[in-house]
């Protein structure tokens, strides 16, 4: 049963283009929802339209299956983490997580005491509860803007950009707390990100948007693996997929797609269009090959040496490319090199609307993919 639903909903100001256009998804019981997307293309509305602090233009939004357009926030039994973390400066944090609650008269100071002690443990803040928040790091301020929610005990938690402030360590860090928080509490959440690495690593579905419409909806690595358009294809995935436009060939009776004089490769379908485009992850262009295997002759005119993983960069037909590969490898700029590449690894894309296209083949058993057989 679905916990929060959205039907068709759409948002738009006076006299402005609208923000959202007919969104339609559904989130399920103590799952983790992910928003992804880049800056501007609707999620933290869709996130406040969900808590109450935005209207709906047009569209329908059930909580528990009740139609909830109308409903008043506090009663939609909803906790929210801010970007910001919305602590008070001259509350100490005892006095911030108590915040929600502390006007509740259902609640005795028993049972508020008790909430604070546990929701304090849950995020290791029980020497802190006297402290303001000034006194505290970033982690610290956020994981009391965590304990705020946790005490409310509401079913569900909605986080806009809870961790853009912090650095890539402690980001790193309160991504696998925030995870085991919600999972031993049993929280569904709803969380609202433009960073890839934390949608792929948080999330048991993501939906990723881009100028007020949905993408694709989906498991983080059937998302990576089998991208619905170029741009979810170029938005999962670091660095980003390689795009490069290909001419349909008719040669001998066979069909190739060719790029240049060095990439013209043979497929197995009938095209319909005189142009496609072809997408390849870095990782999936290789230093060592087989016999079958595409070569690409290039010359590398950046390196990249990260300590896990080498990345370079090189440019094939004016287009700026990228490969990548675990470890470290011995490569130097400007000088000329091969690279290999499968023809089971490439995906097609339509070049008017950016699609994936065509089918590939798994276990025998034919499956909507994007990668050319």
């Amino acid at each position: 049963m679905a916990q929060i639903q959205m039907k068709h909903v759409s948002k738009s100001y006076q006299k402005q283009a609208a923000v959202l256009n007919e969104i339609s998804f559904s989130v399920e019981k103590g799952e983790f929802f992910i928003l992804v997307g880049p800056s501007g293309c609707g999620k933290s509305t869709i996130l406040r339209m969900i808590a109450g602090l935005e209207d709906i233009t047009a569209g329908e939004l059930y909580i528990e299956d009740q139609l909830a357009n109308d409903l008043l926030p506090k009663d939609r039994h909803i906790s929210m983490v801010f970007q910001n973390y919305a602590l008070y400066p001259h509350m100490t944090v005892r006095e911030n997580v108590l915040f929600g609650i502390v006007q509740k008269r259902a609640i005795s100071k028993q049972e508020k005491k008790e909430r604070l002690e546990k929701a304090l443990e849950l995020v290791q803040l029980q020497d802190y509860a006297d402290c303001k928040p000034r006194e505290l790091s970033g982690g610290q301020r956020q994981r009391v803007a965590l304990a705020r929610a946790i005490v409310s005990e509401s079913p569900i938690c909605l986080m806009d950009e809870p961790l853009s402030n912090l650095d890539a360590k402690l980001r790193s860090q309160m991504r696998t707390e925030i995870r085991q928080l919600q999972q031993q509490l049993g929280l569904t959440m709803i969380y609202v990100t433009h960073d890839q690495v934390e949608a792929m690593t948080m999330g048991d579905r993501i939906m990723v948007l881009n100028k007020g419409s949905i993408q694709q909806i989906g498991e983080p690595i059937d998302i990576y693996n089998h991208p619905a358009n170029t741009f979810v294809a170029s938005f999962i995935g670091s660095p980003q997929m390689n795009f490069i436009e290909a001419t349909v060939m008719q040669q001998y009776k066979k069909s190739y797609l060719n790029i240049s004089s060095q990439l013209s490769i043979p497929i197995s379908f009938f095209p319909n269009k005189p142009k496609y485009i072809i997408g390849i992850r870095p990782e999936h262009l290789r230093l060592k090959g087989n016999p079958e295997d595409i070569q690409l002759n290039v010359i590398a005119d950046l390196v990249e040496q990260l300590g896990n993983e080498t990345i370079i960069g090189f440019e094939l037909e004016g287009q700026k490319w990228k490969a990548k590969w675990n470890g470290q490898w011995t490569i130097r700029a400007n000088e000329p090199m091969t690279l290999y590449l499968s023809k089971k690894e490439m995906y097609l894309f339509d070049a008017d609307t950016h699609e994936r296209l065509f089918y590939s083949y798994k276990d025998g058993q034919r499956e909507k993919g994007g990668i050319i057989v």
